[in-house]
């Protein structure tokens, strides 16, 4: 879907500027998204496999739930809203903990796509069984829980794998510490 975003600065801040997601992508303009981690108490993380349909690495293993922010969206409407699309989780705005903000910026099919944008990242516990989840077809293939020692071994495999997107260990390794100091 091609929604209208918020175009921001290099360093994020607001331009005032509207545009579609589209044309974002294909001028390098800066834009914000959110990302929800949910992990268990008895230590796992949901993990979303992209659905085939993606452009950018369609069935490999990401975050949770992810989303463009639409334009004038507050952040934590845009993170509940896409935990409703994504995986039918309705959250509460209390049951979300932001943990940073990341910017991401990477290239894709020879620089047809530049894909520039501040992660918002939260994370939350997953209060739901996997099996009352509603994956949203056009966006997400599958969801499975890891334990946190899996999450890593899979990681550190992630160049041979075909698992995880491989360029964005750090940002995984990050998201793990903050979930496991959220838990102990």
């Amino acid at each position: 879907m091609d929604e209208l975003i918020d175009i921001v600065t290099e360093t994020g801040d607001p331009t005032g500027k509207v545009a579609l997601k589209s044309e974002a992508h294909k001028n390098g303009w800066y834009h914000n998204t959110i990302h929800i981690w949910f992990y268990t108490k008895d230590k796992k993380i949901l993990l979303q496999q992209r659905s085939h349909k993606k452009k950018i690495y369609p069935l490999l293993w990401d975050v949770s739930v992810a989303g463009h922010i639409d334009a004038g969206e507050p952040l934590i409407e845009a993170a509940l809203r896409e935990a409703k699309e994504e995986i039918g989780l309705q959250l509460q705005k209390k049951d979300l903990k932001k943990i940073g903000v990341k910017l991401h910026k990477s290239e894709y099919d020879s620089g047809k796509i530049k894909d520039y944008e501040f992660h918002h990242v939260y994370i939350a516990e997953l209060k739901t069984p996997l099996e009352e989840l509603k994956p949203q077809e056009d966006e997400v293939e599958a969801l499975k829980l890891v334990g946190f020692c899996e999450f890593e071994a899979l990681l550190e495999q992630s160049e041979t794998n075909g698992h995880f997107i491989s360029s964005n260990k750090d940002y995984y390794r990050f998201v793990l510490s903050k979930v496991i100091g959220n838990i102990l």
